[in-house]
């Protein structure tokens, strides 16, 4: 059995990291089925969680991984699963299972180029929307956008309290490019541990407390649990016919994210406030809009980088301010615009999207000549 990695830095893969991440954020049940290019993170736990206390299993396909996830996370365990475009379609029910009945747990989906099977080895940032709209009906989940091996770490842990907090299916969109990467992390420990609050006794799935999560019991407390995917009172008995009953749960599904935008939300600035160009990007292909607009900024002209560590809930007054000073703003992804698509809702200024679909990552020096193409 492969010992767990011990030095505090390490020159690891982006996948190994988030496995890491998990680990010392305290998951201690993972549930999943290989998928590339994210099975090394499945590979690491399966080594690692038995002498951690925990447990892995391998499902028989996806469906089983988030409802083992589900169940575990019930049982007490912080639970996780990885997976890429394939596996995450078929996960989108249960997630919307988890959603409803407030159940925390970490998804992280190393994404590829699809649709479909696609390009199963080669990076792609085509999920994003399906993150936030897989599953039918309204409601919230948390989505946090890692560029480096680092942040696979730090936010996979950040991930996990978000989770926690907010008792909600959390994901960690990255790809193929940050994923399969190798560089430098710091394995560190500075970090506060968030865990669900229990008040023995109380509902389970309503309160009148401003943060809008109640309290959450596990199988075994002696609670009389009663966990379903339909309609319920706080008491989780099934009120599927009373239509206040639907409609104040799933405004405070809502709220208590859409609330708390403020604590949930992270993102980084370079050169933001006089940037009469203004980048914004995310994931892998952030790397290298960064280097993209510190040349230009040599060159005298006016860029500016917005960098998304949050997808969802969207940072949409961040976007709204910057984009009221910027004159154009260019969207570099890899896909056919999916977060351009959300910046052109609030964007006050003309938003150009630059798409990449065809499984190759968007280097610096093509975003260079693109951003060259709209200065003054």
């Amino acid at each position: 059995m492969t010992a767990p990695l011990k030095k505090q830095t390490q020159y690891l893969m982006g996948n190994i990291a988030a496995a890491e991440g998990a680990l010392a954020a305290g998951c201690r049940f993972f549930g999943g089925y290989p998928i590339t290019p994210s099975s090394e993170i499945m590979e690491h736990m399966a080594k690692v969680l038995p002498g951690k206390g925990g447990v892995f299993m391998q499902m028989e396909d996806e469906l089983g991984s988030i409802a083992a996830v589900v169940g575990a996370s019930w049982a007490g365990a912080k639970a996780m699963t990885a997976t890429s475009g394939p596996g995450f379609s078929l996960m989108q029910e249960t997630i919307g299972y988890a959603a409803i009945t407030e159940t925390p747990c970490v998804i992280i989906d190393v994404q590829r180029a699809g649709p479909a099977t696609g390009q199963a080895t080669r990076p792609g940032s085509g999920d994003i929307i399906q993150a936030k709209h897989g599953s039918h009906g309204d409601y919230e989940i948390i989505a946090l956008a890692p560029s480096s091996v680092q942040e696979m770490y730090d936010l996979t842990i950040r991930a996990f309290n978000l989770s926690e907090k907010f008792r909600v299916p959390t994901f960690v969109m990255t790809d193929e490019g940050i994923g399969h990467l190798r560089e430098g992390a710091v394995l560190h420990k500075d970090f506060e541990t968030i865990n669900r609050r229990k008040e023995p006794g109380t509902m389970p799935f309503d309160t009148d407390d401003p943060l809008f999560v109640p309290p959450m019991p596990i199988f075994g407390d002696g609670e009389n649990l009663l966990v379903t995917g339909s309609t319920h009172d706080g008491w989780g008995y099934r009120k599927v016919e009373q239509p206040e009953v639907h409609e104040r749960l799933v405004k405070r599904l809502r709220q208590k994210i859409l609330d708390h935008r403020d604590e949930i939300i992270e993102t980084s600035e370079d050169f933001t406030k006089d940037a009469e160009l203004l980048v914004i990007a995310y994931g892998f292909v952030a790397r290298s809009a960064r280097k993209a607009v510190k040349v230009l900024r040599e060159k005298g002209y006016k860029a500016g980088l917005l960098r998304l560590k949050t997808l969802w809930p969207f940072p949409k007054d961040i976007v709204a301010r910057l984009t009221s000073v910027a004159h154009k703003v260019i969207v570099p992804e890899m896909n056919y615009g999916q977060v351009a698509g959300e910046v052109a809702k609030v964007s006050k200024s003309e938003v150009i999207p630059y798409c990449r679909v065809n499984g190759e990552v968007i280097s610096s020096i093509e975003l260079i000549r693109e951003l060259e193409r709209h200065v003054s």
